[in-house]
Parts: structure tokens; C-alpha cells; sequence
């Protein structure tokens, strides 16, 4: 079956970076656009970046543009957030969804098919 894994979660002073990495298994990788949501304690479940198939496109939250960087290894079926400049704002679980149905949006979490577990990722003040 299919199985997102996400991982390199963590607690991190403002200011720093981490780098989180989404291991997808069970579905030929290079046939899927990737994203990464993430969802803070009481808030809805928020788009934060995503890939297409062959990373000719990425699309970022506006909040985290110029900070995160997405990308993905499709040798390696995975999928990267580089994130840097964290602000406690970015405290979230976050994580990875796949979809291999084509469309122009990327945001709406609807139409992805498969998520991940989620990785905590806190930053303090």
C-alpha cells in the first residue's frame, strides 16, 4: 500500500532552519505531485508548498515564500522542505501529500489522495 514517512522534525530557536523529508513507497513516485501542508494546534490544516511531477513547477504559500524551498528526488521517491528564517508562526505538524491526477491547483488539500503521519515542527521565540 501506499506510505508517505515523514521525518527531520523538530524544536528549533527562531531564526533557524530545518529540513524535512517526506519518503513516499507503494506508487511509482515520478507519476505524483507532491505538497506540504502543515496544522498548528485549533487551526485548520493550511497548504504550504508543492511540486509537480517533474519539478518544472513549484507554488508556495505566500507566508512561507522566500523562506521554504520544496523540492523532490524522484530516484530516491522523496520529497524536501528546506525551511529557513522559522518563525514561532511556523509551529505545525507537518505534513506530506501526494496526488497523481493532474490539476492547475496545487492548494486545495481535497485533491490530494494520500497523506502522511506528520512531523512536529516547533519553533521558539
Amino acid at each position: 500500500q501506499v506510505q508517505l514517512v515523514e521525518s527531520g522534525g523538530g524544536l528549533v530557536q527562531a531564526g533557524g532552519s530545518l529540513r524535512l523529508s517526506c519518503a513516499a513507497s507503494g506508487l511509482t513516485f515520478s507519476s505524483y505531485a507532491m505538497g506540504w501542508f502543515r496544522q498548528a494546534p485549533g487551526k485548520e490544516r493550511e497548504f504550504v508548498a508543492a511540486v509537480s511531477r517533474s519539478s518544472s513547477t513549484k507554488v508556495y504559500a505566500d507566508s512561507v515564500k522566500g523562506r521554504f524551498t520544496i523540492s523532490r528526488d524522484n530516484a530516491e521517491s522523496t520529497v524536501y522542505l528546506q525551511m529557513n528564517s522559522l518563525k514561532a508562526e511556523d509551529t505545525a505538524v507537518y505534513y506530506c501529500a501526494a496526488r497523481e491526477a493532474y490539476y492547475s491547483d496545487y492548494v486545495t488539500r481535497s485533491l490530494y489522495d494520500y497523506w502522511g503521519q506528520g512531523t512536529q515542527v516547533t519553533v521558539s521565540s
